[in-house]
């Protein structure tokens, strides 16, 4: 028998969907429950063959659990290793390195810091900052929110600079980013499960949340082309962080899908707030996706930081090797026929050579086939300079709370 266990927090109806399904399709051979945990032992054994988080992000026992119980040899949905180490704004510099579209983005300095930082602990920190540089670059509006938070927590549009150092004051030991604002003619949250699995959610993000308006089920929302180049960005960026389970959202303005949050490894999937259609699509391919990693045979855990964060990936498909590919002359120089080659029969040398002679014709096929991706140049002309009168104080040194303001409708 194979153990599945659930760790949730507040959400009802997905994890009681999952457990029921699980449990009917295993039949008693793959039983699937919420987690229970207390004290955990430095030599305590493995208790579930896999794991699916959904709240250990907001809870550090939690994530001290998970880690632990990869040691021996638990499959954690997500990654808890690499989460811990992800933050958006590196997300964001991966993602324009992939050739994805991302606003212009810029990595704040925190406002305040814990007692023991004092000036000498900053004199690494440029002073004053140049904030009407920043500004220039950005553009207003502006959104500003946290580098590695999410849920809408400390989210704020900004129109001025003025606005921008207000609403700076407010967010204390928090390191924030400031994004250019996308006035988006579409918007849309995709959902993608086991690094494959895409479906497409019109959304609109100035609706209230569990509104019933937030989600629509429309499989016309998008042209056919562009629904191919947000489902192939979104697989391109979830493999590249190694989430399998993962939302990402674009504004879409003037035909270009800018991915604007990608950092969403536990994504809302509440019957109440997605809808009916959205939980059980999301239910079902969870489910698919967790009984695909219980068949597949576990390695002997390696006790190594790296083989932890980057554990070796499960089979590619056909479709997921050849999108790895950058050009056929690459894969070429990178096929490597073993020196021994001479003590292997000579009937399976050459079926072998065969083989890679005709993996790398179909590769070379697959990419003349491939249109090259087009740059894309920003919509939005920047606006003209605000104008500025006092900005921020200087970061003080000392431990200050989480701003606690709502995001407002327009972001």
């Amino acid at each position: 028998m194979k153990k599945v266990g659930i760790l949730v927090g507040r959400e009802k109806s997905f994890p009681d969907s999952l457990i029921e399904r699980i449990n009917e399709r295993g039949q008693g051979d793959v039983v699937a429950e919420l987690v229970k945990v207390g004290g955990v032992r430095l030599d305590e054994g493995r208790t579930y063959d896999l794991i699916l988080d959904r709240i250990s992000h907001e809870i550090p026992f939690y994530r001290g659990f998970l880690k632990r119980a990869a040691l021996e040899g638990t499959v954690i949905i997500n990654n808890p290793f690499w989460w811990s180490a992800d933050d958006k704004f590196f997300n964001y510099s991966l993602a324009t390195k992939l050739g994805i579209a991302i606003p212009r983005t810029v990595l704040l300095p925190q406002k305040d810091y814990i007692e023991s930082i004092n000036n000498e602990s900053l004199r690494n920190l440029e002073f004053p900052l140049d904030w009407q540089g920043i500004v220039d670059y950005v553009g207003m509006p502006a959104i500003i929110k946290p580098f590695d938070g999410g849920g809408w927590k400390n989210v704020s549009r900004v129109n001025s600079l003025e606005e921008l150092w207000k609403v700076y004051d407010t967010t204390g030991t928090l390191c924030m980013t400031l994004q250019e604002f996308i006035h988006f003619d579409q918007f849309v949250r995709c959902y993608c499960i086991g690094q494959e699995e895409v479906m497409i959610m019109p959304y609109d993000p100035r609706k209230q949340y569990l509104s019933g308006e937030q989600y629509i089920n429309d499989p016309t929302y998008l042209s056919p082309e562009l629904a191919e180049r947000v489902t192939n960005d979104v697989r391109t960026l979830c493999r590249a962080l190694g989430y399998d389970l993962n939302t990402v959202e674009f504004a879409i303005k003037d035909g270009i899908p800018y991915a604007i949050d990608f950092m969403n490894p536990a994504p809302d999937a509440e019957r109440v707030s997605v809808g009916d259609f959205y939980h059980n699509w999301v239910t079902d391919n969870v489910v698919n996706f967790i009984y695909q990693r219980l068949e597949q045979p576990q390695a002997q855990p390696r006790y190594r930081w790296d083989a932890l964060l980057n554990p070796e990936p499960v089979a590619e498909t056909a479709g997921q090797a050849l999108s790895a590919v950058a050009s056929a002359a690459e894969q070429a120089a990178r096929t490597i026929i073993p020196q021994p080659v001479r003590e292997i029969p000579a009937d399976i040398a050459a079926g072998v050579s065969e083989l890679i002679s005709d993996a790398a014709t179909a590769v070379s096929e697959f990419l003349d086939k491939t249109p090259e991706t087009e740059a894309t140049a920003l919509s939005e002309a920047k606006k003209a300079r605000p104008s500025a009168t006092k900005p921020p104080k200087k970061a003080s040194a000392k431990s200050t709370t989480r701003s606690k303001k709502s995001p407002p409708p327009e972001v």
